[in-house]
């Protein structure tokens, strides 16, 4: 193999001067594409968000009825703005769940309450379904959803293997879920506020 370098000013020394500045920015662009979503793992905030930091909400602008999902530890964390009418669907069917008084531990100890939450409008919980780990979906009272019986007060449905839960995220007999939907730890650091991540005595 001829290992000669072509003579300075000839075609030949050009055109392969030519190819190394073709592949060397090739290689560069290359490098930096992968370092951007590399440093971007890196961020503070990221590395906050995996390691379970605590999630701030604003909720001023959460509308009467509306959920809302934010990310929490890598979960859907919802937040539901009750209605007065909704509140009123959480009464009467307490013998149709598996556990209405919410007594095992799904729940900090401030919202072991019929509301499941530090205040009745405002319901917080995991997006998760207890059975294997699927996303319910909210079902309103009248809404005809042929997955829910006739007389459904409103609240979760599981299109995985149809576990519902009723509007405080507590199951219903005879569903594959074994237990209500968890409670995460939170607070209100203002009226309109939340810190989803971090109990009301430790933000206190």
């Amino acid at each position: 193999m001829d290992m000669t370098l072509p003579a300075p000013g000839s075609p030949a020394n050009a055109e392969r001067r030519t190819w190394i500045m073709v592949t060397s920015a090739a290689g560069g662009a290359a490098a930096v594409a992968t370092a951007i979503p590399f440093v971007s793992t890196l961020a503070p905030s990221e590395r906050a968000k995996a390691a379970g930091a605590p999630v701030e909400v604003d909720i001023s602008s959460l509308a009467p009825g509306e959920l809302r999902t934010v990310e929490w530890r890598g979960k859907p964390g919802w937040i539901v703005r009750r209605t007065p009418e909704m509140l009123a669907s959480l009464q009467g069917h307490d013998d149709q769940l598996v556990d209405p008084k919410s007594e095992r531990q799904q729940q900090p100890d401030y919202a072991q309450n019929a509301t499941r939450s530090i205040n009745p409008e405002v319901f917080v919980a995991v997006g998760i379904c207890t059975h294997l780990g699927c996303s319910p979906s909210k079902v309103n009272k009248g809404s005809g959803n042929p997955s829910v019986p006739a007389d459904w007060p409103g609240g979760f449905f599981c299109p995985c293997h149809g576990s519902t839960f009723d509007g405080a995220g507590r199951v219903f007999k005879n569903k594959p879920a074994p237990t209500n939907l968890e409670i995460p730890p939170h607070a209100y650091i203002a009226e309109n506020r939340l810190l989803i991540g971090e109990d009301k005595s430790a933000a206190a």
